[in-house]
């Protein structure tokens, strides 16, 4: 109960300080006529909207990974690592972050759309908490997903703790791109629900490991 009482309260915060940026922009942006100001209003609305919309996207994916799978099929994990991984070369490239794949063939029971979002927030979450000119290994080996990056250190003691909803490793800084640190929650949820185990262990000399073992 005080775990759900914690979460709800988060998500309540995170909705409200983008509502709040939101007519913060409105209020200020509009009281003034200048062009240069209406575009800048546009910017931010937009903006503010899109982190809206993300939040409420993981809220609901989270949500529905914890209600489980309805649907299984034959899913080839290699080809959506294959497949997702080089989708956030943008990002990746924006870092002049290097990205090394190695794959082999697996096929699970599973949920393809929901794989597809494992692998991509693993992916994004070692592109956002990585360093200029880092390092990101995606190894699918065995029965055992790995996505290990540069970065800052990371207490050990805190790494358990960023598999919970809106844990992040840093407060919140509100700055352009930040997630609202439920990116490994989700993962986690995922993978439970494929009767996988997630797990991380932080990188000697910054960065962490994230593993997903599938059963």
């Amino acid at each position: 109960m005080t775990a759900q009482q914690r979460f709800a309260a988060n998500a309540a915060h995170e909705l409200r300080t983008s509502l709040a940026v939101q007519r913060a922009a409105a209020e200020i942006g509009l009281a003034d006529a200048d062009p240069q100001h209406v575009a800048w209003i546009r910017a931010e609305l937009i903006k503010a909207a899109d982190t809206s919309g993300r939040l409420i996207e993981s809220l609901l994916l989270l949500a529905s990974t914890d209600q489980g799978i309805q649907r299984r099929e034959h899913v080839e994990t290699d080809e959506t690592v294959a497949v997702v991984t080089p989708g956030l070369s943008d990002e990746a490239h924006e870092k002049a972050i290097t990205v090394t794949t190695t794959v082999e063939p697996l096929t699970v029971p599973g949920d393809p759309v929901l794989h597809a979002h494992l692998v991509r927030n693993l992916v994004a979450n070692a592109v956002a908490y990585n360093h200029q000119g880092g390092r990101i290994r995606v190894d699918l080996t065995g029965r055992v997903l790995r996505v290990s990056n540069t970065g800052p250190e990371i207490p050990a003691d805190t790494v358990p703790r960023l598999f919970e909803p809106f844990r992040r490793l840093n407060e919140r800084a509100h700055t352009a791109g930040e997630g609202a640190g439920l990116g490994l929650s989700i993962v986690a949820s995922i993978a439970r629900a494929h009767g996988a185990e997630a797990t991380a262990d932080a990188n000697p000399g910054g960065g962490l490991s994230v593993r997903i073992r599938f059963p």
